[in-house]
């Protein structure tokens, strides 16, 4: 297997980026273990309401991508001084679509998660959440793109420094907001809201310092001042589009999932909630590696290696499940403790395991198959990477509709992750090894 890619650079790329990924995760994760002893309502609440969220800003994260993926291909290219350009056209982007993003969240919410969730309760409790959390999106866009541009330039260890800021603040507020602690109001599912509000902006604020104090005046041109260019522009939306739609329709699809559980019974969305925090844990090293195969594989096109793609792959690969291992044997051998951590509710705790067990198991197929989907838009091919997802949902989404209405049981549903890996694996190592993509200029 071998490619001008090492192992080491692989690990130096995705470690950092790994880490970078909890910022999320550990928002999610910290939400979910505080309000869990809140109860199932809380719980549900707050699940609901984030993934609504994200939802939204994974069309942030699409065009981010998109910009990181022609960044890795100009850096590739020893292209140093087009960066800072492409960057500046980058921020009016991502701040224009940020504040699209509010306006729609700010004017509809009310009405869409009226629509979508059925719980009086649970509705009443989404909206008190999204009533502070939508004012962090903008926030949450800007650091996407931050995080982009260190990614397409192999340099992650910032995102590193910027997730321990986060996480650290996040967790801080989310205990005294929650629970009342420190002299500040006890909020509730509103004050998890607020907690991770102003850990975005922090995380906003120090990426922001941290760039004009490192790349202030590097080769790259960051601050340097670049008049508009047209066909930059028009490069830029044409590589990022179908990317943002790409990330919209799988994270959708993800959403559709938790609306058709949370039809199941208000257990069953508890069950759900604590089922994906435990497989965001578990997905953080694949977060990392995804990001690693679609750098890398632009990075080596522009380097005029196009030839080594499929061969980093599956080396990016084989080194994202040695890395998944570990954290799948804790929750194998460890249920009940990781259970622990999320409630105080045995029955709860009992009747979630049996979906653990379900993805961790899933996980190694995600590992293959969303690495190797991945490098599809890393080639700069992003149509036919969202049309080739696209017809995959639909057949996901069909599953999970099969399984909600055949079952009572949760962990069955889960299974859907299997469909979605697999399949998504498949076709994309079909497209790398026989596909015409290897001359495509972005």
């Amino acid at each position: 297997m071998k490619t001008s890619i090492s192992t080491k650079e692989i690990w130096r790329i995705a470690v950092p980026i790994m880490i970078g990924n909890l910022a999320q995760t550990l928002i999610t994760f910290t939400d979910t273990a505080f309000l869990g002893h809140l109860g199932i309502v809380a719980l549900g609440s707050s699940m609901m309401a984030g993934m609504y969220y994200f939802v939204f800003t994974t069309m942030a994260m699409g065009l981010a991508i998109g910009i990181q993926i022609i960044i890795a291909r100009r850096f590739g290219a020893k292209e140093y001084s087009k960066i800072g350009s492409i960057f500046q056209h980058g921020v009016i982007s991502i701040l224009l679509f940020g504040l699209l993003l509010f306006l729609i969240m700010r004017l509809f919410s009310g009405m869409l998660l009226d629509f979508i969730i059925e719980s009086d309760s649970i509705y009443a409790g989404a909206m008190e959440y999204i009533g502070f959390r939508q004012f962090g999106i903008v926030f949450v866009c800007m650091n996407y793109l931050f995080r982009a541009l260190y990614t397409g330039l192999s340099d992650t260890k910032v995102i590193t420094f910027s997730t321990i800021i986060m996480a650290v603040v996040n967790i801080i507020l989310d205990y005294c907001l929650i629970f009342g602690k420190g002299g500040l109001p006890e909020m509730g599912i509103g004050g998890a809201a607020l907690a991770s509000l102003i850990a975005e902006s922090t995380a906003t604020a120090f990426f922001t310092l941290f760039t004009y104090v490192k790349l202030g005046k590097s080769e790259y041109e960051l601050f340097k001042p670049h008049g508009f260019n047209k066909e930059l522009s028009l490069n830029i939306l044409r590589i990022a589009t179908p990317t943002m739609f790409q990330k919209l329709f799988s994270f959708s699809a993800w959403f559709i999932f938790f609306i058709m559980v949370e039809k199941m019974g208000e257990q069953a969305i508890g069950i759900s909630s604590i089922a994906r925090s435990v497989y965001m844990i578990l997905f953080i090293p694949v977060f990392g590696f995804l990001a690693t195969s679609n750098t890398l594989t632009s990075r080596i096109i522009g380097a005029g290696h196009a030839d080594e793609v499929l061969r980093t792959v599956f080396k990016i690969v084989f080194n994202c499940i040695l890395c998944c291992i570990p954290l799948i044997l804790v929750c194998i051998f460890f249920p009940t403790a990781v259970m622990s951590i999320y409630t105080d509710d045995i029955e709860l705790a009992n009747a979630a395991i049996p979906s653990i067990f379900v993805i961790c198991g899933a996980i190694i197929l995600q590992a293959i198959g969303a690495v190797t989907f991945e490098s599809v838009s890393g080639t700069g091919k992003t149509n036919a990477a969202l049309w080739l997802e696209f017809g995959i949902l639909l057949l996901y989404i069909a599953y999970i509709w099969v399984l909600t209405n055949l079952t009572t049981k949760v962990e069955w549903v889960w299974t859907c992750e299997y469909l979605y890996g697999g399949l998504i694996g498949l076709v994309s190592i079909i497209y790398i090894k026989f596909a015409n993509w290897q001359k495509l200029k972005i």
